[in-house]
């Protein structure tokens, strides 16, 4: 094993550095509109995420979809979009090894009872599903949706990626690898205070930029904040100021600033 690390790691310096195509910019600039918020440094580090996520990841069509490069490169851009300012993560989800893609919404696998990893349950079917083992599922009409309303508070890919990185230390427990060991206490006290604020406020009718979904558990809490911090950068910072301050030291960037 060891004798093939150069070689992966030559590779994926190469893949690292190599521009994206013209057709694969034309995607992203029609497609996620987000990362047209990016700095140049940014945009190039993201190009670069995004080369890596597409040649190292594999991606199947299921359920009658073709998959193309629209699609590919559509996924990736969000997925991606969220790391750009984690200047540790060389290689986007190490983890992650297959990405499944819909028409649609669809119905989750039998067998699968983990309550991380399902997103918008609605009549048996669900539009995302995020896994430990090494996949994710994803309705491409819910994919594409939420990437071309950038401020629509409801992303699916950033959604079940936000899971990813919730899980890559082995629990979902709404607590995703943090760059010092000494902000897990502020991070349990204040996403602890903001998810207890939001249960609060659905009791009391109380309106919330957090969709309800984020009551559901700590781990769904994380990734609907995540979807928010991205999509709602402002109003967040202004219901929830202690929270959005901990989402910009974890994700290193400012959207709201942006």
């Amino acid at each position: 094993m060891a004798s093939w690390l150069p070689w992966v790691r030559r590779r994926q310096d190469r893949l690292r550095h190599t521009p994206l195509t013209e057709t694969q910019r034309a995607i992203i600039a029609a497609n996620v509109p987000m990362a047209a918020r990016l700095e140049a440094a940014r945009t190039e580090r993201l190009e670069g995420l995004v080369q890596l996520f597409v040649n190292e990841k594999t991606f199947e069509g299921l359920g009658g979809l073709e998959m193309t490069e629209e699609i590919r490169v559509t996924v990736a851009a969000q997925a991606c979009v969220i790391l750009v300012g984690l200047d540790e993560v060389d290689v986007p989800y190490p983890d992650l090894m297959v990405i499944r893609v819909y028409p649609g919404a669809f119905r989750r696998a039998e067998g699968v009872a983990t309550p991380w990893s399902t997103d918008r349950p609605v009549q048996g079917v669900v539009h995302g599903e995020s896994s430990r083992h090494g996949y994710v599922v994803l309705a491409w009409d819910s994919a594409l949706r939420g990437a071309r309303h950038p401020t629509s508070g409801d992303n699916v890919v950033v959604h079940e990626f936000a899971h990813q990185l919730d899980t890559a230390d082995g629990a979902a427990d709404g607590a995703p690898i943090l760059p010092e060991s000494g902000l897990y206490g502020p991070w349990a006290r204040i996403l602890g205070r903001a998810f207890a604020q939001l249960r609060e406020h659905l009791d009391e009718g109380v309106p919330d930029v957090l969709r309800a979904y984020g009551a559901t558990n700590p781990a769904e809490f994380f990734a609907v904040a995540t979807e928010v911090f991205f999509e709602k950068p402002g109003r967040l910072k202004r219901e929830h100021p202690e929270l959005y301050r901990m989402m910009t030291l974890y994700f290193r960037q400012d959207p709201a600033g942006d």
